[in-house]
């Protein structure tokens, strides 16, 4: 049971009696944002956290995939993952702006002993998309060029597959033109182009793809190249600020852990200083933190208290504070929250 949510005890149940008021704790919380302990699908669902329906602009999240073989922070498999990652979608679109966004990782699923892919993971993208009534906005994928070779028994054993590097980041939103812009997220040009702009001269003219380039098309500095749906990732630090706040304190490191680069990425793309973001299956809470150092405000929800603790390494001027935090007695929605600084936090 997480500690600080009321249940009805099952002699209540029994006899009928009246469900308690549900609360859930806060674990700690910054200048901009908190992070819940407790079940997504029950934060959500209360009625304490519907004061933030339609204040969400992005809900930027991984949750647990569908792999075959259990991890200790929970996946689901098969039918099970698709229900239950699909029951989110109209809990998801309650929270959202008009033109708010939502971009799921999704990582790709196989088939159990056998060397095929699984369609799961497009089912379930379908079926939410159906069940919140989203538009697919974009597909993007995250490229791992350091991932270890999996699966293995097909990649590294019987040697008839290649190894598996990339997920699926779907974006998706309520509205055809949610609120986006590509020139918060240019990338520097390159060595070419900077001469490009620096001599003003190329091959204009018509390309074997029948393209037509003008001569003057690719002369204005736009302050950076526009990125592709390619993101290339990797998570290969041994060292960051939270690897080293988790071993200094005996914490055991959240196993799937997300790289800075994602979330930085889609909260620059689709949102604004002070926009809310929602993280509902945080982990160790990197979106909380990029969104926290963006200046965005931010919502982060997580069942695991050593994920939880852990997760305040990633706030590199906040951990005394932090720290302090955690050792009073936690707040509850409903309760301390709003006395203590709500203000300061996510706002209704």
């Amino acid at each position: 049971m997480v500690r600080g949510l009321v249940r009805k005890s099952r002699e209540g149940q029994r006899h009928g009696r009246q469900q308690p008021r549900t609360f859930f704790q806060i674990a700690h919380k910054t200048a901009n944002g908190a992070m819940y302990r407790g079940l997504a699908e029950e934060v959500l669902s209360s009625r304490q956290f519907q004061r933030y329906r339609g204040k969400v602009q992005l809900i930027f999240t991984s949750p647990p995939f569908p792999l075959n073989r259990k991890k200790r922070y929970g996946n689901r498999q098969g039918e099970a993952y698709r229900e239950w990652l699909v029951s989110f979608a109209h809990k998801f679109r309650e929270l959202l702006t008009k033109d708010g966004s939502i971009a799921i990782e999704m990582g790709n699923a196989w088939e159990p002993g056998k060397p095929v892919m699984s369609t799961l993971a497009m089912k379930t993208l379908l079926e939410f998309l159906e069940r919140g009534d989203f538009y697919l906005c974009q597909q993007f994928v995250a490229y791992n060029r350091a991932r270890l070779p999996s699966p293995a028994q097909w990649v590294n054993v019987e040697r008839s597959r290649v190894k598996d590097s990339f997920t699926h980041i779907w974006w998706m939103s309520p509205s055809t033109r949610p609120k986006a812009n590509n020139r918060d997220i240019l990338k520097p040009y390159s060595l070419a182009m900077e001469r490009l702009l620096s001599t003003r001269r190329y091959n204009p003219g018509r390309r074997p793809s029948e393209h037509s380039i003008g001569a003057s098309s690719f002369l204005k500095d736009n302050g950076g190249a526009i990125p592709s749906n390619v993101l290339v990732v990797a998570n290969t630090q041994a060292n960051d600020e939270y690897i080293l706040y988790c071993r200094g304190r005996g914490i055991s490191l959240q196993p799937a852990r997300m790289p800075r680069e994602l979330p930085e990425f889609f909260i620059r793309f689709l949102t604004e200083k002070g926009d809310l973001v929602l993280d509902p299956f945080a982990g160790s809470n990197t979106t909380g933190a990029v969104a926290e150092s963006l200046g965005r405000r931010w919502i982060s929800i997580e069942p695991n208290p050593e994920y939880i603790q852990g997760s305040k390494g990633r706030f590199r001027n906040l951990k005394k504070m932090l720290d302090d935090i955690s050792e009073r007695k936690p707040a509850a929605i409903g309760e301390t929250d709003r006395a203590s600084s709500s203000p300061q936090g996510p706002k209704s």
